[in-house]
């Protein structure tokens, strides 16, 4: 997995429009990523909508959102529509992206062991350097997580 003192690594891929997203447009700003296991399952969505209740407050802080989940580009643009994000979400369907900051791992539920992601967010400065690795998010309070330093 990523950790602290990484540089963002290089992606290209599509938003919930189909509009392409590259790693390079976010240097000079401070960017926070947060990998999510499936649109619109109930974690996830406490989740994202944390982060859009607070979206203005990470705005002011100068942060830049990008949400990512293995999902097709419909089942983003459903998730984004539904509950009207104001940032955007990523298809890596081809779990590319995923595999670049270590999120593809081995996760038990119930006593069954399976791949998946899991659930991580990333704060990297202007510069693209990973200053901040949150891998034990709490969806209810993922903004506040972000912004505490």
């Amino acid at each position: 997995m990523l950790k602290v003192g990484d540089k963002l690594p290089e992606f290209q891929s599509v938003n919930q429009d189909g509009k392409s997203v590259n790693s390079e447009n976010f240097l000079g700003k401070k960017l926070v990523i947060f990998f999510y296991p499936q649109a619109n399952t109930p974690t996830c969505t406490v989740e994202a909508c944390n982060l859009s209740d607070n979206y203005s407050k990470l705005k002011k802080a100068g942060f830049q959102l990008l949400g990512i989940s293995a999902d097709s580009v419909k089942k983003q643009k459903n998730f984004h529509s539904k509950f009207s994000f104001p940032y955007d979400l990523i298809a890596d369907e081809n779990r590319e992206i995923i595999e670049k900051f270590g999120v593809w791992q081995e996760k038990t539920t119930f006593g069954k062991t399976y791949m998946g992601i899991v659930r991580t967010t990333f704060v990297f400065d202007e510069n693209g350097i990973c200053v901040r690795v949150i891998d034990k998010v709490k969806s209810k309070e993922a903004a506040a997580q972000i912004l505490e330093n």
